[in-house]
């Protein structure tokens, strides 16, 4: 046996074995050691089902790779993986289902997958079993269908011993340790006794210069071992096998094509042919977590206890639509551990803190993602980065402060929320409030509907007493949308106060913090007092993080950046700072986020507030542009306050951002809003501000800043200082420019804006994607940022964008359309 490889993988399900291929396949010396057998995890009693529906488009690029792979790995090892390829029909009770459709089919036209709509005679026509009268219709991925997950994994793991990789059974990971230059895995070999998997006694290590852990159910007993959090922890999943349908085996033997994947969206189901019968497989209600801490050591390919009346609903709406049903009796009944996370999606990339330490965790559909996961971690782990953007699968969006019970509440929300309706101003209620800022009750006294970032409450916008959020929503412009609207209209009127405190926020100092931050960043470093914005690269040259700079004096630092990835930031900027002490100097870094709130003041009216609360010698001249010029920095004292003052505005008016002790916020937000109540102050949320931003061209982390373009592409070459050296400066330069971000202008429906998911088409041929979407009050149309072919995005270009199912005229615009010249930032008074 091994006891040193390039990598090891920790876990042999489904994803473990996608994981091994992969990296053998990458030339890796690869070794997998699994506790028990391969598949004995949640993979064995898995659906196998493959869906390619999904809304996010990293998981629709794994997704669709994992299906491709799955077609071809009888060919490329000689095992068939029982791959079925009889199509997926998502169908539709509601009108709602059917937007949600369109926009779904928005995601799946950048990535290219195949699909189509189905009427509701057309459905009856083809599946004659069906009961259709109550549909709107459906949504058909012929290319979907489901496959044997212990055949599948096999497979893969043939695969990767055929590409050279070794697989261990029945070894036992007890503990990890760092040496600074690799991993010494302690592992011990267990034993059958009884019928129980126990240690033998025989221990010995595995070094190993990284370690990938797909640990699935055992998630938990991996954290505590490595000593982070991971917030993955199973839910119980259940489904039933029913007996033989004569109807259905009537219809086969006619000669008849086995159905689809059958999925009734709005009935919380899937159901697909078994052997003549039926598997239902509901998302039930109050499915609880299970394994919080531990996955008891008797419990191996084991199951729960069935509960039947959870799911009495889902089974009898399984009748309904298949009336044949109703006859037929139960065969077999699953109810085993399926691994979540809070916001469902797995955990794919670097684990917080840790050096060539990376997770692969919390997969809800793991034998979907299996494959495509290896792919693109591969891509990370050999190549330094993927070629999609992996950011919102990364395990550091979740932040420390997240406990066991968080993750058990959301994770059970999660699952139940599979089959509702996914609406893109979606936000679910679990485990909320948790963190908020202190001027929430003021805000929620005033209207505000509250979103959640980071855990952190945040205004989406205000609205009257008695307005109902949840019924609000839609894929369409909601309820809400006349409130953003008048909001972003108020904003550039006269002034809005926009809460920020969720920003993310470090402070470096120290000797070698000027040279550090002048190599780890694109731009010139700002004087004393000023302020820049820019950019940290990955080492393959792409954005990793946006920054706002302050510079507080000749080696001390204040960066901003955005408040969804603060454990993300703080992760990546802590490895360089460590790692880069002796090139550069002694450096202090620390993470302030919870230490100051931020207010944003922006509009024509917003200096005429702060001069009411402004206190000095010379209150008059405090803010005039003399004194306090655009971009700069200024400690003030704003009643009793003391205010570090930017002189910034993401919104692109006259304004700035108020970072203050957090303590005084409640404080500081009534005096704000006692002065602004003479100026026409408006209260405005973080929907209506993502409007202003468009207008402006503003590009925003997570959306067109990512790391699957260099800020070159992005359009932010004022931003890169390109004579001077910088980390992933080479990269970024070898990629060339590969597709431009631009802004354009929609001439869309009267009901309707784009949510940043469409496709862009030029003569039908699509030549790129909107990455941001929404409403321009300046303009009285749509509005979309995104990336198209370089050669397209001259201002005046005419395209395409695909809302609602239908084609509308998009036209390329100049960058920051609205005020190009900023001289209503730089407005002096």
């Amino acid at each position: 046996m091994k006891t040193h490889v390039k990598a090891l993988v920790v876990g042999g399900g489904a994803v473990g074995c996608g994981i091994l291929l992969a990296l053998a396949r990458r030339g890796w010396d690869t070794m997998l050691v699994e506790r028990d057998e391969l598949t004995a995890g949640s993979t064995w009693h898995a659906a196998g089902l493959l869906p390619l529906f999904n809304m996010g488009y990293a998981t629709t690029h794994i997704h669709d790779f994992s299906v491709k792979l799955y077609a071809r790995l009888e060919e490329e090892t000689g095992l068939n993986a029982g791959f079925t390829r009889c199509g997926n029909l998502r169908m539709a009770q509601t009108d709602a289902r059917m937007d949600e459709y369109q926009l779904y089919s928005a995601t799946a036209e950048t990535v290219g997958i195949e699909h189509q709509f189905l009427t509701p005679d057309e459905i009856k026509s083809r599946w004659p079993l069906l009961r259709t009268e109550d549909l709107k219709g459906a949504l058909f991925h012929p290319t979907d269908g489901y496959i044997n997950p212990a055949d599948v994994t096999q497979a893969m793991a043939k695969g990767a011993r055929m590409a050279g990789a070794t697989i261990e059974r029945k070894i036992q990971v007890n503990g990890y340790r760092w040496t600074g230059s690799e991993w010494i895995v302690t592992c011990e070999r267990m034993v059958e006794r009884g019928g129980n998997l126990v240690p033998s006694g025989e221990v010995f290590d595995i070094t190993a210069e990284h370690v990938v852990t797909a640990t699935g159910n055992h998630a938990q007993r991996t954290a505590r071992l490595l000593g982070i959090k991971i917030p993955a922890i199973p839910v119980e999943h259940q489904y039933i096998v029913t007996e033989p349908d004569p109807a259905l085996v009537a219809w086969r033997q006619a000669g008849n094509p086995e159905h689809p994947v059958l999925r009734d969206a709005d009935a919380k189901w899937y159901v697909r042919e078994e052997r003549g019968g039926w598997i239902l497989g509901p998302y039930e209600r109050n499915a609880p977590a299970r394994f919080l801490y531990d996955v008891p050591d008797s419990f191996r390919a084991d199951l729960f206890t069935l509960d039947l009346e959870r799911i009495e609903e889902e089974y009898m709406s399984m009748i309904h639509r298949i009336p044949s049903s109703e006859t037929v009796g139960l065969k077999d009944d699953y109810n085993g551990p399926i691994c979540y996370t809070p916001d469902g999606n797995p955990l794919v990339g670097p684990a917080p803190g840790l050096r060539n330490m990376w997770l692969a965790e919390g997969f809800s559909f793991g034998i979907t993602a299996a494959g495509g996961t290896g792919h693109y971690l591969a891509q990370m782990m050999v190549d330094g980065e993927a070629e999609i953007d992996m950011a919102s699968l990364d395990p550091r969006r979740f932040g420390s402060w997240m406990t066991t019970e968080y993750a058990a509440r959301k994770n059970e929300e999660a699952y139940e929320n599979v089959f509702v309706l996914h609406h893109p101003d979606e936000e679910r209620p679990a485990c909320r409030p948790l963190r908020t800022a202190p001027a929430y009750d003021r805000q929620i006294a005033a209207g505000a509907q509250m979103g959640q970032v980071n855990g952190w409450e945040r205004p989406n916008y205000y609205a009257p007493a008695g307005f109902d959020d949840h019924d609000s929503r839609s894929f369409r412009r909601g309820g809400w949308w006349q409130y953003a609207a008048a909001e972003a209209q108020a904003l550039r009127e006269t002034a809005g106060l926009i809460d920020a405190s969720a920003f993310t926020k470090h402070i470096l100092k120290g000797p070698g913090a000027t040279a550090f931050l002048d190599w780890f960043t694109t731009n010139k470093l700002p004087k004393v007092g000023r302020i820049n914005l820019t950019y940290a690269l990955t080492d393959a040259g792409t954005t990793r993080t946006e920054y706002t700079i302050v510079r507080t004096a000749e080696d001390a630092y204040y960066l901003v950046s955005a408040g969804a990835w603060t454990a993300y930031d703080q992760d990546f900027l802590a490895r360089a700072v460590a790692d880069n002490i002796e090139r550069f100097g002694p450096m202090y870094l620390a993470d302030v986020t919870t230490q100051y709130g931020v207010f944003a003041l922006a509009g024509p009216n917003s200096r005429a507030i702060l001069n009411e609360l402004v206190r000095d010698a010379d209150p008059a001249t405090v803010l005039s542009n003399k004194r306090f010029p655009w971009l700069s920095m200024r400690n003030i004292e704003l009643g009793m306050v003391p205010v570090s003052t930017i002189r910034v505005a993401y919104t692109g008016e006259l304004g700035w951002e108020l970072h203050h002790p957090v303590e005084m916020g409640r404080h500081l937000w009534d005096r704000l809003i006692e002065a602004g109540e003479r100026h026409g102050l408006r209260l405005v949320g973080g929907r209506a501000q993502n409007w202003l931003r468009q207008e402006k061209s503003y590009r925003a982390f997570g959306t067109e800043l990512g790391r699957d373009a260099t800020p070159l592409e992005a359009g932010l070459d004022r931003f890169v200082d390109l004579s001077k050296d910088f980390r992933g400066k080479e990269a970024m330069e070898a990629k060339g420019i590969r597709s431009m971000c631009v802004t354009v202008l929609i001439d869309g429906p009267a009901d309707a804006d784009p949510w940043g998911r469409e496709a862009l088409l030029l003569d039908g041929t699509k030549i790129g994607r909107l990455t941001s979407g929404g409403y321009s009050t300046a303009f009285g149309k749509s509005i979309g940022m995104g990336y198209v072919r370089p050669d397209l995005a001259a201002p005046g270009t005419a395209l395409k964008v695909r809302m609602q199912g239908r084609l509308w005229d998009a036209v390329v615009t100049e960058d920051s359309p609205y005020d190009p010249q900023n001289a209503r930032i730089r407005v002096d008074g």
